[in-house]
């Protein structure tokens, strides 16, 4: 038994990309009797594009699904991690492994989402502090602005920021929850490219708007 311990993170890990890989917008949408959202508007599978649908139980069902596949693995790790040697580098593992299954879904062709609610997952799982955080600000982005997309890039960007300020105040930085962060982030805007375009020409969708 004990010579399987070392296998226990990657096992963690590769059941959370697998978790990570179910594309909720796609399902629900499936289940509800939506069109596919990879076929209309951003043709993002994600709740925003969902809500383009006209539907916005559909959107709030997605949200809410992709946000708990980023929380549910992190946190298994913090209930149960302890007994089987898994620390807090393996619970940014799985993290990040979660965020990369939804933007590149096994079974859905590697063609997923852009990650943001199930990064905000990750973040309340890691620390319900700093995924509030990151909630309000991206709402209060969307507020202002009515671009999901600048909403999502300000959060984004703001996350290592967050940590770092964090760091002896509200928990003590660790350098594999660090780096994690920094790479959903820098993947998050990475993902963003086509909307940071649209941004700046005044194309860019804005929430609520339905598909034509």
């Amino acid at each position: 038994m004990d010579s399987l311990v070392v296998f226990y993170p990657w096992l963690a890990v590769l059941a959370s990309y697998l978790v990570g890989s179910l594309s909720f917008a796609v399902i629900v949408s499936r289940v509800m009797g939506l069109n596919d959202p990879r076929t209309f508007g951003s043709k993002n599978p994600g709740a925003t594009n969902v809500l383009r649908s006209g539907s916005k139980a559909a959107a709030i069902i997605t949200l809410l699904l992709d946000a708990f596949k980023g929380w549910l693995p992190v946190m298994l790790v913090k209930w149960f991690g302890a007994g089987y040697g898994l620390g807090e580098g393996t619970m940014a593992m799985v993290g990040l492994a979660a965020f990369l299954g939804h933007l590149f879904p096994v079974f859905f062709r590697f063609a997923g989402g852009k990650g943001v609610a199930t990064a905000l997952g990750v973040l309340l799982a890691t620390s319900w502090i700093l995924g509030l955080a990151i909630g309000v600000t991206w709402l209060a982005v969307a507020l202002l602005s009515r671009y999901s997309s600048l909403s999502s890039l300000v959060a984004a960007i703001l996350t290592p920021v967050y940590y770092i300020f964090g760091d002896g105040v509200v928990w003590v930085m660790n350098r594999h929850v660090m780096l994690a962060l920094v790479v959903m982030s820098g993947l998050l805007v990475w993902r963003h490219a086509e909307n940071i375009t649209r941004l700046l020409k005044g194309t860019e969708s804005k929430l609520g708007k339905k598909k034509k």
